[in-house]
């Protein structure tokens, strides 16, 4: 009856435990401990006693480094140029996202002159085809099969070497030589070492799709993410038609870079002006509307923030945040309140960022409260206007990075008025073109260029 005994495994760090507890004691996280089956000796073979080679830096050569072409600038964009040899790439993202009609796309383009290895772990062959003919991806250098045994496709790949492999998904492969069930802590950490190493030896590079938990993060132990090398996230609702594909760590190119795709019947399509899709359909001269810039790795976008504010039925008011820190929002409040005069004590706060987008770096604070302060005034802010910059406590515009950048796509797209950190106008020295360029050092002074009267 032992050898049927549990063991719990922490999803953060991998710690093994012989009965549950509801803190790690080796990581410190909370309600991580998972019950599993403990992971069964082998054969008992000794370990290889191969010799231990190294190399000085200056000898070492990466002039033959191949990067691939996926066909999809948007993806390439966020590898970092291309698809890296013998690179190892996650991607994750909820159920119906988009994931393996990504990885069905780039098969279209790439085996034209590449060969590749779909193996599925959850659908049948028939059903991969049945799915590439709706996306009409077509073409004789890919190789299908529905497997989820981790040894026998790693044979496979060995004997066969096909130039790329896509593993749909990390959660359906076990390994024989554990003891455990597909998808628990064990096998997932196993399987992605295990074909971490086969990456690197036999230089092929290998995606890998994974599911997410309940609070929307990759499904597994968080060391997969540091065994991988780029591990790529989609974001966006099921509802909505647009998706953004962020790159959450890579060791090949810049993270946080992202790529914009639109979900329609044939597939993923990209979207390579982001910020003109972010901004269709935007009403005029409506009260509570303003554009904001952030930047996403080196890419500026603009979107639009909206808020309404009104009175509450409530003896608690409303805080709803869609897009926008939710923590972030009760400080500007609280800045409006006591610096402004603005009260929202007795009204119910909403805020949205258009498009799915999720504004996550401080210079959208101005313009989440330009639109707080146009909703609680009814006073609509001109159309052609951007408002960027952070808001400190003490109601001061703080400077942020890339004014030039933010600045100079706002020109592009036709806005003539750009409100700004007074602190980030020796930024632009003398390039503003045709875009009026008004500096605020305060909220109070940002208000008044947008139009507000003596309040505040």
């Amino acid at each position: 009856m032992r050898g049927n005994k549990t063991v719990f495994v922490c999803s953060e760090c991998g710690a093994e435990y012989s009965k549950w507890n509801g803190k790690c004691s080796a990581c410190g996280a909370w309600n991580t401990l998972e019950e599993t089956q403990p992971v069964t000796v082998g054969t008992g073979k000794a370990a290889p006693t191969g010799n231990f080679t190294y190399s000085r830096i200056s000898e070492i050569s990466y002039d033959d480094e191949t990067r691939y072409d996926t066909g999809i600038s948007e993806l390439d964009r966020v590898l970092g140029g291309g698809l890296v040899k013998g690179s190892l790439v996650l991607i994750g993202g909820d159920p119906g996202i988009g994931k393996s009609t990504l990885l069905l796309q780039i098969c279209g383009f790439m085996g034209k002159d590449h060969t590749i290895l779909y193996v599925s772990g959850e659908e049948s062959e028939r059903q991969i085809k049945l799915r590439a003919e709706r996306l009409g991806v077509t073409c004789e250098n890919l190789f299908l099969a529905s497997n989820n045994n981790c040894e026998s496709i790693i044979r496979a790949v060995c004997e066969n070497k096909p130039e790329i492999v896509i593993i749909d998904s990390i959660q359906t492969i076990t390994s024989s030589a554990i003891n455990s069930t597909a998808g628990s802590i064990v096998q997932v950490r196993e399987c992605t070492g295990a074909f971490m190493r086969m990456a690197k030896s036999e230089e092929i590079p290998v995606f890998i799709v994974s599911h997410v938990n309940k609070d929307g993060g990759i499904a597994g132990p968080k060391i997969m993410e540091h065994i991988v090398d780029t591990v790529l996230y989609f974001e966006g609702e099921k509802q909505l038609a647009y998706r953004i594909l962020r790159a959450i760590k890579n060791r090949f190119g810049s993270t946080n870079e992202i790529g914009v795709f639109r979900m329609d019947d044939s597939g993923l399509s990209q979207v390579e002006n982001p910020s003109e899709m972010m901004l269709s359909g935007r009403l005029k001269n409506v009260s509570g509307s303003v554009v904001a810039c952030a930047m996403e790795g080196t890419r500026p976008i603009l979107a639009e923030v909206q808020a309404l504010v009104t009175k509450s039925s409530f003896s608690a008011p409303r805080r709803v945040a869609t897009g926008f820190d939710y923590n972030r929002l009760y400080m500007i409040l609280a800045v409006l309140e006591k610096r402004c005069g603005y009260f929202f004590g007795g009204l119910d706060v909403y805020v949205n960022v258009v498009g799915g987008l999720k504004l996550d770096e401080p210079a959208a604070d101005l313009a989440v409260a330009a639109a707080l302060w146009s909703s609680l005034c009814d006073k609509p802010i001109a159309e052609d206007t951007l408002v960027f910059g952070e808001v400190g406590l003490g109601g001061e515009v703080r400077s942020v990075s890339r004014v030039r950048e933010r600045v100079k796509e706002a020109e592009r797209l036709g806005f003539t008025k750009c409100i700004i950190p007074a602190h980030s106008k020796s930024e632009l020295k003398s390039e503003t073109g045709g875009i009026e360029v008004l500096p605020a050092e305060t909220i109070v002074k940002a208000f008044k260029e947008l139009g507000a009267g003596g309040r505040g």
